[in-house]
């Protein structure tokens, strides 16, 4: 028995390996739509990829209009502050107004022009009397002094605490006019101002005969 048993399954077995090969039929409705779907499927990938290619070409763009729109924005506030800081002009006198005097005094001391003509780029510090310049650069200053009378007229213009030049005039009655200029190079934040010498004495008026001018002629 077991051996037609083998003999029956040797017999099936090219039946059933021919039914396993056999493909499954397809219709043809099924397998024409599946065909179109299969084209519009790589036909939808094909422009997605193109569109990311797309994309990524707009993003390169968009990030060299930016960096080139950062430097253009650098290069305006630069020019703007390089026109804003060459702007630099100022002249001031002793008084407001009535006659006064100023000095003498045991030492020399820094004169407070107080009454402003023009003070562009607020470089003159009407507080203090000190020119503080606001960027590297050629600068023109020229001062004027007028005596008491009693004295020489006297003004000296020092740079960071050293003497440049002095204004001098003495004559034996009346009062004396005194003046003097001078271009100087100066660096950022170097310091100009004018003193009256020890023993010294101003007079000044409503007319404005004592008085310290600078601006800048251009930067470095």
């Amino acid at each position: 028995m077991e051996n037609a048993g083998v003999f029956l399954l040797l017999l099936l077995m090219p039946s059933l390996h021919s039914a396993e090969e056999t493909p499954i039929a397809c219709p043809s409705d099924t397998c024409t739509e599946l065909s179109k779907l299969s084209v519009a499927l790589a036909e939808q990938n094909a422009k997605i990829e193109q569109l990311q290619a797309e994309n990524q070409v707009q993003a390169a763009e968009l990030l060299t209009l930016k960096a080139s729109s950062t430097v253009i924005g650098n290069k305006v506030e630069a020019l703007t502050q390089d026109r804003t800081v060459s702007q630099v002009a100022f002249s001031v006198a002793l008084v407001e107004s009535d006659d006064q005097t100023f000095g003498p005094h045991d030492a020399d001391t820094t004169i407070v022009y107080k009454h402003v003509a023009s003070n562009i780029g607020n470089a003159y510090n009407p507080q203090t009397g000190i020119f503080i310049a606001p960027v590297k650069g050629v600068y023109h200053f020229e001062i004027y002094a007028l005596s008491n009378g009693n004295s020489a007229g006297e003004a000296y213009l020092k740079k960071n605490g050293v003497g440049i030049f002095m204004a001098h005039e003495s004559q034996s009655s009346g009062r004396g006019t005194a003046g003097n200029a001078v271009t100087l190079l100066l660096e950022q934040r170097d310091v100009v101002y004018v003193t009256l010498p020890a023993n010294r004495q101003l007079f000044d008026n409503a007319n404005h005969h004592n008085t310290f001018s600078g601006h800048l002629l251009f930067t470095m």
